[in-house]
C-alpha cells in the first residue's frame, strides 16, 4: 500500500510538472519547487491574514521595516529614520533603488495610502492608528509620522509579519477600498508574481525580479539583504501528505513546508532529505472558551478548565514526539522577549479537587458545554478528545461535536447560545510570532465585542495592555507585560495548551531556509 501511494504521488507530481511550458523552463537547478501548507486563493495581504497569503505577500511586496530572527524591527525599505526628543514625531527616508515591478519608482505618495489601508484592517495597525495625528509627505523619499502621544512600538508595527501585513503598494492600488481585495499584484519585492502560469488548486509561480536591489546587510530573519539565488519558485499544491512525502523522497519537489507529523520519521530517514525548523519561535496551542454565555463567562469556571487540563496530555496527543513540543504557561510564548509565566504558576499541573471547588463556587450545575472540532486537521481532533475526557473528570458535562473544518469555521462566528447553534469551546493554534507580543496576540485582546471569537471582555486587562503599548522603553514594557500577564492568568481568556515546533523538510542539495516568522525563499540556493 505504501509503495502504491508513493507511485501515485510520483505520477501526480510528474503530471503537474509536465503542464509547465517547456520553452519557459530555466535550468532545473535554478527552479525551486515547494509544497506549501495550503493553496493560494487571496492575493492581497491586507485583505487576508492567513499564512499562505502572508507568504505570498512577502515574495512580491516589501515593508518599511522587517523583523529579524529575534523579532526586532530593522529598516527594510527605510534607509534611515529619526525620532523627535518628545517622541511625537518620526521622520523616515526611503532607500535608493526602490522600484515597482512595472518600473515606477516607489515614493512616499505610495507609502502613505498603503499605511492608511493597513491601519484600517489590522489589529496592530488599528492600535497604531489610535496614536497617529497625521502622516505627511515631505518629498518623494521622506515622510513624517506625527503622534498624539508617544508610542514605543512604531518600528515594530511598521515591520509586522503577522495579521495583515503593512506592505507598500502602488498609490493606485493602496487608495482603493480597504475592505475590497486588490486584484493587481505589482509590488517592489525580490520576486514577481507570474499570473500567466497561476493555476488555482495546482500551481503558483514566482520569477526572480532582475531589477530588485537588495540591502547590503547579511540576511537575518525577514531583515537584511534579500538576495534571490534561483530564477523561479514554484508552489505545487499537493493536499495529500503521502503524495507530498513521495515527491520529496524522489526529488520531484525541493521543500515541503509543513510535513505531516506522522510522516516525519519516514521522510527524515530517507536518503537526501533533511528535516529542520525555520521558525524562530514555536507555535502555541490553545483551548478557547466562548465567554458570552454561562458557564464559561465566569472566570472561576475558566480557571477550573485550566486546572483540569494537563499540557503534556494535549501535546502528546496532538504532536507525538516530545522533541517537537514543550509545556509552557506563558500567553506570550516561552523563549520570546515577552515570555513571562507570572501568575500562571498554579496551572503548571492539574488539580481536580481545586477545580471542583471553583466550579461549585461559580454555581455550575452540570450545564452542557459544547466543544466543537474537526478530524480534517488531525491535531485538533485528537486534542479535542483529550479535552473532553479531562473536563469530564472534573464534572463538566461536555458535548463533543465533530464536523468538517468549514462548518467549524462558520459556526465560530455564531454568538448565540449552544442550543441555538452557538458553541462553548474549540481548540486551535497560532504562530509564536503572532502570540509573543501583547500588541499582536489575538487571544489576549479582551476588548469585548471587538475581540477575536470567544469575545472575552475585561476592562482591566485592556488597561494593562494599553500600558504595554504606551511604555516608553524596554524596562517599562517588561514590567507592564508582567502585570498584564498576571491579570490574564486570573481571567483565562484561553487555556494555553503548550507550544510546539512545526518543522519543514528539504532536499539535501537545497540550502537551509532562513529562521523567520514566515517561510521565505530569498537567499535559498539549490545546487
Amino acid at each position: 500500500m505504501q509503495m502504491k501511494k508513493a507511485a501515485f504521488g510520483i505520477a501526480l507530481c510528474l503530471s503537474a510538472f509536465s503542464t509547465l511550458p517547456l520553452a519557459a523552463q530555466p535550468a532545473a537547478q535554478r527552479v525551486l519547487r515547494v509544497v506549501p501548507h495550503a493553496d493560494l486563493r487571496n492575493l492581497d495581504p491586507v485583505a487576508a491574514s492567513i499564512v499562505i497569503t502572508r507568504m505570498h505577500g512577502l515574495m512580491i511586496y516589501e515593508t518599511l521595516f522587517a523583523w529579524d530572527s529575534q523579532l526586532n524591527p530593522q529598516p527594510q525599505m527605510v534607509d534611515r529614520f529619526d525620532q523627535s526628543a518628545d517622541g511625537l514625531s518620526w521622520t523616515f527616508h526611503l532607500r535608493d533603488g526602490l522600484r515597482f515591478h512595472d518600473g515606477q519608482p516607489v515614493t512616499t505618495r505610495d507609502v502613505i495610502p498603503s499605511l492608511n489601508r493597513w491601519m484600517a484592517r489590522d489589529t496592530l495597525g488599528g492600535k497604531l492608528k489610535e496614536y497617529v495625528a497625521s502622516l505627511d509627505v515631505v518629498d518623494d523619499r521622506t515622510f513624517v509620522l506625527r503622534l498624539q502621544r508617544p508610542m514605543g512600538l512604531v518600528p515594530f508595527a511598521l515591520g509586522s509579519a503577522v495579521g495583515y501585513i503593512p506592505v507598500v503598494m502602488r498609490e493606485a492600488d493602496a487608495a482603493t477600498d480597504p475592505l475590497k481585495p486588490v486584484t493587481t499584484v505589482i509590488g517592489s519585492g525580490p520576486f514577481r508574481f507570474n499570473r500567466g502560469e497561476w493555476q488555482p488548486g495546482a500551481r503558483v509561480v514566482y520569477d526572480r525580479n532582475p531589477d530588485y536591489v537588495p540591502r547590503q546587510e547579511p540576511p537575518n530573519g525577514l531583515a537584511g539583504g534579500r538576495v534571490v539565488k534561483v530564477d523561479r519558485v514554484e508552489w505545487h499544491i499537493l493536499p495529500d501528505p503521502a503524495t507530498a512525502a513521495a515527491a520529496l523522497q524522489t526529488g520531484e519537489i525541493d521543500i515541503w513546508e509543513q510535513p505531516a507529523q506522522d510522516l516525519i520519521p519516514t521522510i527524515e530517514g530517507a536518503r537526501g532529505v533533511r528535516v529542520e525548523s525555520y521558525s524562530s519561535l514555536p507555535n502555541q496551542a490553545m483551548l478557547r472558551p466562548n465567554q458570552l454565555h454561562p458557564p464559561l463567562n465566569d472566570p472561576r469556571v475558566r480557571q477550573a478548565v485550566a486546572l483540569l487540563t494537563d499540557q503534556g496530555d494535549f501535546m502528546a496527543a496532538g504532536f507525538g514526539d516530545e522533541r517537537f513540543w514543550r509545556r509552557c504557561n506563558s500567553y506570550f510564548v516561552c523563549g520570546s522577549p515577552n515570555g513571562t509565566e507570572a501568575g500562571a504558576e498554579r496551572f503548571a499541573r492539574t488539580n481536580v479537587e481545586a477545580a471542583r471547588q471553583l466550579l461549585s463556587e461559580a454555581g455550575y450545575r452540570g450545564e452542557k458545554v459544547v466543544l466543537i472540532s474537526t478530524h480534517e486537521i488531525p491535531y485538533m481532533g485528537r486534542m479535542a478528545e483529550v479535552a473532553a475526557a479531562a473536563l469530564a473528570r472534573g464534572g463538566i458535562n461536555v458535548d463533543l461535536q465533530f464536523t468538517d473544518w468549514g462548518a467549524v469555521s462558520a459556526r465560530l462566528q455564531n454568538r448565540e447560545t449552544n442550543d441555538k447553534g452557538g458553541w462553548d469551546m474549540f481548540i486551535t493554534s497560532s504562530s509564536g510570532a503572532t502570540m509573543q507580543s501583547p500588541a499582536t496576540n489575538i487571544g489576549t485582546n479582551m476588548s469585548c465585542a471587538r475581540g477575536w471569537v470567544g469575545w472575552p471582555c475585561d476592562a482591566e486587562a485592556e488597561r494593562l495592555r494599553a500600558a504595554v503599548v504606551d511604555a516608553p522603553d524596554s524596562t517599562a514594557r517588561a514590567a507592564a507585560t508582567e502585570a498584564l500577564h498576571r491579570r490574564l492568568a486570573e481571567m483565562q481568556p484561553y487555556r494555553v495548551l503548550g507550544q510546539y515546533d512545526q518543522p519543514y523538510a528539504r532536499r539535501a542539495n537545497v540550502s537551509a531556509v532562513l529562521a523567520a516568522p514566515i517561510m521565505v525563499f530569498w537567499n535559498v540556493e539549490k545546487r
